[in-house]
């Protein structure tokens, strides 16, 4: 078994030495290759101007290779909207470990400063278009896609709105006209979840076919899934604040209990306990609270105010 975290998602690494892309496509004026030091500016700063995507890959990855044509032929095509900066996390792996990527290719969004959106693994073209659009603004759309993309967005309104029941007759519509559409899929699952039925939703992503299973949207929801079934095992939430009320240092409840907290969607205050931790001993079950958060970061997205706010929280710690 590899030790690379970023190999595992993948079955395994490609030989080291593997080409990778193309070394023309770092020359041109919209995309070029960054390093750890220059992250700043290429970046941070550059994200001030317009958006900025950062591809995380490594020469091993098959599926970053899948990507990277793909994703510079519609940065290219997007004439200055955005950017795209590519970092070898081989070469260069402490900003990916900061920001909790665990699996490649992952690209985050970057607006004035901060990552504002994201998304995992070698996604279709069309997906990284309207990634691209919503960052920097259509430059044309297809009429039929963009009236699913409106569905979506109303759909997800509605779901965050705790109406599930009007939320999943609108992902039921999406997956009429596009029955393996992944948002539309993992949006129903999330009906069920809100409807206290998480068996009928797991049933529904087991049936899927294995190219769609390995959709970032439907990975979060599966993902979700486990932290419900292992939050039942974890035992009473209020012993568990008895006992932190006596040892604010029991460090083993506080994790459990924002595990628990947050399958009962308390996200900010299952951060917040996570992030306690890791101020007090960072160290601790070899940095679990970190890695734990950073598993909440995948399920609640990165665009999710609890996420925006705990990740804000965790670089101040990490980069201070």
């Amino acid at each position: 078994m590899s030790d690379n975290p970023y190999g595992a998602s993948f079955g395994g690494q490609m030989s080291a030495s593997a080409s990778f892309g193309s070394p023309a496509a770092a020359t041109d004026g919209h995309i070029k290759e960054t390093t750890t030091a220059n992250f700043t500016k290429d970046v941070l700063e550059e994200s001030r101007k317009q958006p900025v995507l950062v591809d995380f890959w490594a020469p091993w990855c098959g599926p970053c290779r899948q990507l990277t044509p793909v994703i510079e032929k519609v940065v290219n095509e997007a004439r200055g909207r955005v950017k795209l900066v590519k970092m070898n996390i081989d070469d260069h792996p402490s900003i990916a470990g900061q920001l909790g990527i665990q699996s490649i290719p992952a690209v985050i969004a970057f607006v004035n400063g901060r990552p504002a959106d994201g998304f995992m693994g070698a996604v279709p073209e069309s997906q990284v278009r309207q990634f691209i659009d919503r960052l920097g603004g259509p430059a044309g759309t297809d009429d039929e896609a963009a009236e699913i993309e409106a569905i979506l967005t109303e759909a997800d309104e509605l779901l965050s709105a705790g109406n599930a029941a009007e939320a999943a007759q609108l992902f039921g519509a999406v997956l009429q006209a596009d029955p393996e559409n992944a948002k539309a899929i993992a949006g129903m699952s999330e009906c069920m979840i809100a409807a206290n039925q998480p068996e009928r939703a797991r049933q529904l992503l087991s049936d899927l076919p294995e190219a769609l299973s390995a959709d970032a949207a439907i990975q979060a929801v599966s993902k979700k899934l486990d932290q419900i079934e292992e939050a039942r095992k974890l035992g009473d939430p209020v012993a568990l604040e008895d006992s932190l009320a006596r040892d604010p240092d029991d460090h083993e409840s506080r994790i459990r209990l924002a595990k628990i907290r947050n399958v009962e969607g308390r996200r900010e205050e299952a951060a917040e306990h996570l992030l306690t931790v890791m101020r007090k001993d960072r160290s601790y079950g070899d940095d679990a609270a970190r890695r734990q958060l950073l598993e909440f970061f995948e399920v609640w997205g990165f665009k999710d105010p609890a996420t925006v706010a705990a990740r804000r929280k965790l670089s101040t710690m990490l980069f201070s």
